[in-house]
């Protein structure tokens, strides 16, 4: 008898050390931009170092089939914060721009909406955004900052509103010239072809123009494009610069040293709530070009300047989980890496040199709904409770981590709306095989583009192809010619019946399935079309947040730490003693 007295004892005081154990853990989310998932060690990677990454892989589980909700980085982003499809916030977009391009736009992540932010500072969290935000900042004037990540949960900000351009980083080419060169050539013509004209018939006296009207269209069209080459001309100056909190502290941005800045103000935030539960997100700058890295990681890895960019963010991710150990916080704390997206294959420098990452063996990337464009890492850490060593090959979502990080918190998940994202616990713990994604729906921009079926009965991961994008050249892996693929018109094609693979057969997706290799074609078809049917009737139209309105720059809206005539020029950044870095 007292033996079982003894045994119940040590049960109860076990499940009361695992309950203490799981009770509002720390939470470190560390998400890098435009990683490929073929670039990391842990998932086959064998000429880049990335051991601090791939420490997480060791000490954790490792996500095999870990989904993006959308594959560019706004729609992604915002998706990830609120556990909620893009297309349900208005973070989707019905033009050809799927993300914010400028600083002073007025679109941006709604205030109705709910991010795992809030839902934690709410639980006394002490919360931070550190680096990449890119989900918008003002309204309706330069300083309600309506869409900044401080009215969305977060306590702290240091880092970008926008995202890091190739226009950032004097030297690196521009996104937009090529584009913009398209766009105004023709309407330049137009209007010049039409003043001309006019004027030539007002002189011959066929039509009588008035002077006046001549003169206020020349007048129109003079200050229209003097505003549009000021702008391009000082985009750097409007757009790259860095923020703590609400001030502007680095206008332009400087990339000296950029990643060792980031990383500590991570730690001195980990410092600073050792004894506060808290959530980082760390959002990596790394590997968006412009690309980067320090003297001590320049020229060292085997990949060139992207290689030296990914080696340089684990040696951050690294200095993170060091100042855990350092603090005995490893055992009370959640880590998650992954990348908003797949890797910009199509990045490539002036120079020739590749820019952009590795999806491994998966078909297309960044902007494609291909799996290369959408299968991305995922890494969890936390020792003690989940699975180290661990692979789970499972269809996950990004927008997961919003119900799991909230449970974790005691938080309640929001009643008022539907939260796509499932609570990845039971499956990191092993008290579940199975992922609650029975079906995950991939939208490029606001255009339903595939859907992905995994029936609870069956191994096969299914995923149906409504339309696919022109690749240019047609025989390479990408849209080389127009930078990144687009969603609608032109620039895809269309098919009926849709192509129909068993990813867990055809990863790579090379031989979609036809009604003569797959007996169950049509029913395969005939289940999606019902799932598609039953979440489309649960979207409701919400305000188009990447509208032309919306994405178009906005004087007005415009921030500058000094002024425009002093080309807004500032630098309070004050980096104190930089971190010692050690290459590897």
């Amino acid at each position: 008898m007292k033996k079982m007295r003894l045994l119940l004892f040590l049960v109860i005081c076990q499940c009361a050390i695992n309950s203490v154990k799981t009770h509002n853990p720390n939470v470190i989310l560390l998400m890098a931009d435009d990683l490929g998932i073929g670039d990391l060690g842990c998932y086959g990677n064998r000429t880049l170092r990335t051991s601090n990454i791939d420490r997480l892989a060791e000490e954790g589980v490792t996500l095999t089939q870990h989904i993006a909700a959308s594959p560019l980085c706004t729609p992604s982003r915002a998706a990830f914060l609120t556990g909620r499809y893009p297309i349900r916030s208005g973070m989707a977009a019905f033009s050809r721009v799927g993300v914010f391009l400028f600083s002073a736009s007025s679109g941006g992540l709604p205030s109705e909406e709910i991010t795992f932010s809030k839902l934690l500072k709410q639980r006394g969290y002490a919360t931070a955004l550190i680096g990449k935000w890119h989900l918008g900042m003002n309204c309706e004037s330069s300083n309600d900052f309506c869409h900044h990540p401080l009215s969305h949960g977060f306590d702290y900000f240091y880092g970008l509103t926008v995202t890091n351009f190739r226009d950032c980083k004097p030297g690196q080419g521009s996104v937009f010239l090529k584009g913009v060169q398209k766009s105004l050539v023709i309407p330049i013509q137009i209007t010049g072809i039409t003043l001309v004209s006019l004027a030539i018939v007002q002189y011959i006296g066929l039509l009588k123009v008035p002077f006046q009207a001549l003169g206020y269209c020349l007048l129109i069209t003079a200050i229209s494009l003097a505003v549009l080459i000021f702008f391009f001309y000082h985009f750097r100056h409007l757009n790259c610069f860095i923020m703590r909190d609400h001030q502007i502290i680095q206008q332009p941005l400087s990339y000296e040293n950029l990643t060792q800045r980031l990383t500590k103000e991570a730690m001195q935030f980990i410092r600073r709530n050792t004894d506060t539960p808290f959530l980082l997100f760390l959002s990596y700058l790394h590997v968006h070009t412009a690309l980067y890295a320090s003297k001590n990681f320049r020229g060292k890895s085997k990949h060139g300047l992207y290689g030296d960019a990914v080696e340089e963010m684990d040696w951050s991710v690294g200095q993170v989980l060091d100042v855990l150990e350092k603090y005995n916080l490893s055992d009370k704390t959640l880590v998650y890496f992954t990348s908003d997206q797949g890797a910009h294959i199509e990045e490539i420098s002036s120079s020739g040199e590749v820019h952009g990452g590795y999806n491994g063996i998966y078909k297309g990337g960044k902007s494609m709904n291909w799996e290369g464009g959408i299968r991305v890492p995922g890494l969890l850490r936390w020792p003690g409770v989940i699975q180290a060593g661990a692979y789970i090959d499972e269809p996950t979502s990004n927008m997961d981590i919003f119900p799991t990080v909230v449970k974790l918190a005691g938080a309640q998940l929001p009643s008022d709306r539907i939260i796509d994202g499932h609570d990845l616990m039971p499956l990191l713990q092993g008290k579940v095989t199975r992922s609650k994604h029975e079906f995950l729906f991939h939208y490029c921009n606001a255009y339903l583009n595939a859907v992905r079926w995994h029936p609870g009965n069956s191994e096969s991961v299914w995923k149906v192809i409504f339309f696919t994008p022109n690749f240019s050249p047609e025989d390479s892996n990408g849209c080389y010619d127009s930078h990144v693929c687009f969603c609608h018109g032109g620039f895809i094609t269309q098919h009926d019946p849709p192509l129909l693979f068993d990813l867990s057969r055809d990863p790579e997706e090379k031989v979609p399935l036809t009604p003569e290799t797959e007996s169950r074609f049509y029913e395969i078809l005939r289940v999606i079309h019902l799932a598609v049917d039953n979440h489309t009737r649960s979207l409701h139209p919400v305000p188009d947040q990447l509208s032309w309105d919306n994405l178009l720059w906005k004087p007005w809206l415009q921030v500058c730490c000094s002024s425009l005539f002093q080309s807004c020029y500032c630098d309070y950044d004050s980096e104190g003693r930089l971190l010692e870095v050690h290459s590897g």
